[in-house]
């Protein structure tokens, strides 16, 4: 396996410099040498080219403004999913504008209102991250209402017993 390896990466500038008739020539030896199939030997050849190109740029539509604000909107709603957040923007951005804690750039602010909840999500999942790799909430909150709601099992259905029962069938 490691002189495949190693005559793989002695031919593999060879054969990247060399015309298209010299290349059918030394990727025929290759493939004798290490019988690799013929598709196989021109990806492994042809491996550093194809890593040696840059991925493309995407255009990305929601900078790092827009998801400091989406933070800042999801600290002040106390944290809820993305989907409950959409829905508290409008009002939200509003709000915190009118007592002054919030001021958005009216680029950033439309960006803001329009965006989906799954980007929201998205925008948000590096942050949630960081709350010591777990997402906190505020503890104890339905604890009481838990222990307040009884709980029947199987074995208290019995209380009080199942009797009889009449019924008027008259208008």
């Amino acid at each position: 396996m490691t002189t495949r390896k190693e005559l793989t990466e002695a031919l593999r500038a060879r054969y990247r410099s060399a015309t298209f008739s010299d290349r059918i020539k030394i990727l025929d030896e290759f493939v004798a040498l290490t019988g690799y199939h013929r598709k196989h030997a021109i990806r492994l050849l042809g491996e550093e080219a194809a890593r040696a190109k840059a991925a493309p740029v995407r255009n990305r539509l929601y900078d790092e403004a827009v998801r400091q604000a989406f933070t800042m909107l999801w600290e002040a709603a106390d944290r809820v999913c993305g989907k409950r957040l959409k829905a508290l923007i409008p009002s939200l951005v509003d709000a915190m504008e009118r007592h002054g804690h919030l001021d958005l750039d009216p680029v950033i602010r439309t960006k803001v209102l329009q965006v989906s909840a799954a980007t929201i999500d998205r925008a948000l999942a590096s942050v949630r991250q960081h709350i010591d790799g777990r997402r906190l909430r505020r503890k104890g909150v339905g604890a009481a209402i838990r222990r307040s709601i009884p709980v029947r099992t199987f074995a208290d259905w019995r209380d009080p017993p199942p009797g009889f029962f009449e019924i008027d069938m008259d208008r």
